[in-house]
């Protein structure tokens, strides 16, 4: 989904807050069709003429002085929600300074989810168009799974997109008209299910997304998810960051691999981050890991 050239009629939201001056704080990419990106923005107008994405848009901090003026309403503010179909069409006083969360999904991309989790047609999906919602499950999911990941770094890249696939699910679940289909059961077959475990640890040194792993088992990304905890009994990205610890106590115990090397072999992308989520794991630190391992007593700690 990239940002449309100046001369387009029907420009998309990110060019139109680009335009007021809104400055974007940072970007990043969940998938196939799915982007987000975090705002800034001050006492000005916006203007959106049928942008042909899906735009949920949650306000971080301030707001209380936004005004629709197509409508017109207002009582922004934060952890209210804007939910924007593609195709749409609205105009905004902004009004004091505001800080803000959007989510871009591509129409087909919603539609897919729809089709594979929920068994809905996609073209009796109605997209509601919402103006400062109250929408907590939401705000929750973007405040807590989506804002502390580092979106540019590609150790956090799974756990984006299943943060930013918990927010589509909630979409078709809460804001469409059309009624939610049959829950998915089961899981994966025992052959998908080795071959993507096959997959994982063939890449555990890469940036292991769910795109990769969807692709693998020719699944949609969403519809993945889902058969992958019923078979695996954990998400996806836990998954790959319990594999990565466990190649990682292979190659301490093995004692010949230093720990920056170890950290680039296992996925992680620095050896903070590696010590990191090492220690969240196991409780100790790779170089304590490795010492207990070799036989090395704790040092003593005075009372």
């Amino acid at each position: 989904m990239a940002i449309r050239d100046s001369a387009d009629p029907h420009p998309d939201i990110r060019t139109v807050l680009a335009r007021t001056g809104a400055a974007l704080l940072r970007s990043g990419s969940a998938g196939r069709g799915i982007a987000l990106a975090e705002w800034v923005n001050r006492d000005n107008h916006a203007r959106y003429d049928r942008p042909d994405h899906h735009t949920l848009s949650l306000y971080l901090a301030g707001g209380e002085g936004v005004v629709r003026e197509d409508r017109p309403v207002s009582g922004g503010g934060p952890d209210k929600l804007c939910l924007l179909p593609a195709g749409h069409e609205s105009r905004w006083q902004i009004g004091g300074e505001l800080r803000l969360f959007h989510l871009y999904i591509a129409p087909e991309t919603l539609a897919l989810q729809a089709v594979e989790a929920f068994d809905i047609d996609p073209r009796r999906i109605d997209l509601m168009e919402l103006t400062f919602s109250d929408d907590p499950a939401t705000a929750m999911v973007v405040r807590g799974g989506v804002l502390p990941l580092d979106w540019a770094d590609g150790s956090d890249r799974m756990a984006l997109s299943s943060a930013c696939h918990l927010l589509l699910h909630a979409l078709l679940r809460r804001h469409t008209r059309a009624g939610a289909g049959r829950p998915v059961t089961g899981g994966l077959s025992p052959s998908v299910r080795r071959r993507v475990a096959d997959r994982v640890e063939a890449r555990l040194g890469e940036a292991l997304t769910l795109d990769v792993l969807a692709d693998e088992a020719g699944l949609s990304t969403f519809h993945f998810a889902k058969m992958f905890k019923a078979s695996f009994g954990v998400a996806p990205h836990r998954y790959v960051v319990d594999r990565r610890i466990a190649r990682a106590k292979s190659l301490l115990a093995d004692g010949r691999t230093g720990l920056a090397e170890i950290a680039t072999a296992c996925g992680f992308a620095s050896h903070s981050h590696f010590a990191r989520s090492f220690k969240q794991a196991t409780g100790a630190t790779p170089g304590q890991w490795r010492g207990r391992a070799a036989g090395v007593p704790a040092p003593l700690t005075l009372p």
